[in-house]
């Protein structure tokens, strides 16, 4: 898992806010308060930024230690923004059974899908969450640049394994799954929030050491413009290590 404070995390989670960000604004009228369902929420730091932007958040998450965390950054949060959230615990392939279909405008799934070794149900479990027109932002791990981070860092075996590979070993030294565009694509069409947008996560940053902290503030500005910048642009964004899908509900 990446330091939470650290400079890997910090890239992740702010270039996936701005996007979302971006992408909630091109749909919704300014000041809205959005519905928004978080799955595998993590440590909340999605759920805690959307909930003190106004929104009400629920955020399920199946890791006792992770949700644990979240629970102790709400505690410190003002009585309004705790009033917004609630925090369950419960696996992202077990919505139907917490919630209603269309009870979400937004629904986040971050970091969730390389854990699944057959995602497409649970895929179309959370498309029926979604309102008509709602969110669904996806996080996952970009199988179509797997050899980027074993190559820049000099494991030349490590990067000639994983050109045709869909499987990765993560800094927990856990085998993990990747997914496609191509394929992701595919699937968000079948489940009826065909894909709207997608960006690049990282690509710069991606070998830095979990433990790395963040540089002064000047510097980790410009870093993160021009991860932004990469992860908009062709064809920087297909190297970067993770993807950020948007499909929308028909």
């Amino acid at each position: 898992m990446d330091g939470l404070g650290g400079l890997r995390n910090t890239v992740r989670q702010e270039l996936v806010a701005r996007q979302l960000d971006e992408q909630i604004a091109a749909r919704y009228p300014v000041g809205q308060r959005l519905r928004i369902l978080d799955v595998g929420m993590g440590q909340g730091t999605q759920a805690l930024r959307l909930a003190r932007a106004g929104h009400t958040v629920t955020g399920m998450e199946s890791d006792p230690e992770m949700l644990k965390a979240a629970r102790e950054s709400l505690v410190s949060e003002p009585a309004g923004i705790r009033e917004r959230v609630r925090f369950i615990e419960g696996d992202g392939r077990d919505t139907g059974v917490h919630f209603l279909p269309g009870s979400f405008d937004v629904v986040l799934c971050h970091g969730v899908l390389m854990y699944v070794d057959e995602p497409d149900a649970m895929l179309a479990g959370l498309a029926r969450m979604l309102a008509p027109g709602g969110l669904l932002s996806l996080v996952v791990r970009n199988a179509d640049a797997l050899a980027m981070r074993p190559g820049l860092a000099g494991d030349w075996s490590g990067a000639l394994s994983a050109f045709e590979s869909e499987q990765y070993t993560g800094r927990l030294g856990k085998p993990v799954r990747a997914d496609r565009l191509a394929t992701l694509t595919a699937t968000l069409a079948g489940i009826a929030a065909p894909l709207q947008a997608w960006y690049g996560v990282r690509l710069f940053t991606d070998n830095v050491p979990p433990e790395q902290g963040l540089p002064p503030a000047e510097e980790l500005e410009r870093l993160l413009a021009a991860e932004d910048r990469a992860g908009r642009t062709e064809p920087y964004r297909r190297l970067a290590s993770l993807l950020h899908l948007c499909g929308v509900r028909g």
